[in-house]
């Protein structure tokens, strides 16, 4: 049996430990202000985690913006954060992480192989990007992406941990074409022992760490019960754009060019150390006035847009691109 945690004691432990594991500042974490208490059902606290993964992003923000003085306050809707999980029910930590940098304001290229299509998520994740189409087995097209990375600042990838270097752009390789690059990666279970290069997603290792099973015990069923929405991949999306804004503050200030490698394994262990619901009211949908008032003129139609759960000092998130096709742009930047 799971009793409700104390969302607070819960939601600053895990707090804690992505400012911990980022290096911020700790006394940066006192100014993440949380509005609403509601909570998405679960045997773990999903909420929590999801709300303190987005702060962390808005803190990187913050003490990136603020160049190491007093940082700006950041404010988290937790309603909101659930109601941005709850509607992308098979999201990829990558796409997820490189939305929330378009919103900031980042130049985003994102590139797809010519035979790859998501028609399912493509109006959730490519919000403020373009979107191309490189062969890297086509000598033109290596080329082509050889020099995007000379004048990138970042790249933001979640292939298996050895298809690029299968490919020719190991980390010794990128790091060579841009030796200033802050290379952001992500794996499913790792990036060492026997599962390093196996494949997986978000419901994949659920089931794998245990998680979809706590939730069996939960409900009293016979099945595996997954978590409500897909966390791990939201939740390490918003990892991995905290990364990324750590990783310009550390070029910024010290000259240093940042690796991170993150897994969905690593951030199913931030919920499954903490078994227990989350208190507050139930989650029960989106409402009415969530929505941003401007329909977007999205490649499917006119549509409305769930305001974003995260503002940093009196800014909130912006996208100037709509949500676009797979290939529909060129791939080069448009500076």
């Amino acid at each position: 049996m799971t009793h409700p945690s104390h969302t607070p004691a819960v939601f600053q432990s895990l707090l804690g430990e992505l400012v911990t594991a980022l290096d911020l500042p700790a006394a940066q974490a006192a100014t993440l202000q949380v509005r609403g208490n509601y909570s998405l059902a679960s045997c773990f606290p999903v909420s929590d985690l999801a709300t303190a993964a987005i702060g962390v992003a808005g803190l990187a923000t913050a003490d990136l913006l603020a160049e190491g003085a007093s940082g700006l306050p950041v404010q988290v809707d937790r309603h909101l954060a659930a109601a941005w999980f709850k509607t992308s029910l098979r999201p990829l930590a990558g796409p997820i992480a490189t939305r929330l940098l378009a919103g900031l304001g980042a130049e985003v290229l994102r590139i797809d192989p010519p035979d790859w299509d998501e028609p399912a998520q493509a109006p959730e994740v490519t919000l403020g990007k373009r979107c191309a189409r490189l062969d890297l087995r086509r000598p033109a097209d290596r080329r082509v992406f050889e020099a995007l990375l000379e004048d990138a600042d970042v790249l933001v990838h979640g292939y298996r941990a050895d298809a690029l270097e299968r490919l020719g752009y190991g980390s010794a390789e990128r790091r060579a074409l841009n030796p200033a690059l802050i290379d952001v990666s992500l794996c499913a279970y790792g990036w060492t022992g026997p599962w390093a290069l196996r494949r997986g997603y978000d419901s994949l290792v659920q089931m794998s760490c245990g998680i979809a099973a706590a939730g069996r015990d939960w409900q009293g069923g016979e099945q595996p019960v997954p978590l409500p929405v897909q966390a791990l991949d939201h939740a390490t999306g918003y990892l991995m754009a905290a990364a990324t804004l750590r990783g310009l503050a550390l070029r910024q200030r010290e000259g240093r060019a940042m690796t991170a490698r993150l897994s969905l394994a690593r951030t199913a262990v931030l919920l499954s150390e903490r078994p227990g619901a989350s208190g507050g009211p139930a989650y029960g949908g989106p409402e009415e006035d969530d929505y941003g008032e401007t329909q977007e003129p999205t490649a499917w139609g006119p549509a409305l847009r769930l305001r974003a759960p995260l503002r940093i000092g009196e800014v909130e998130l912006q996208w100037r691109r709509p949500a676009t096709r797979l290939g529909s742009a060129t791939a080069d930047w448009s500076r």
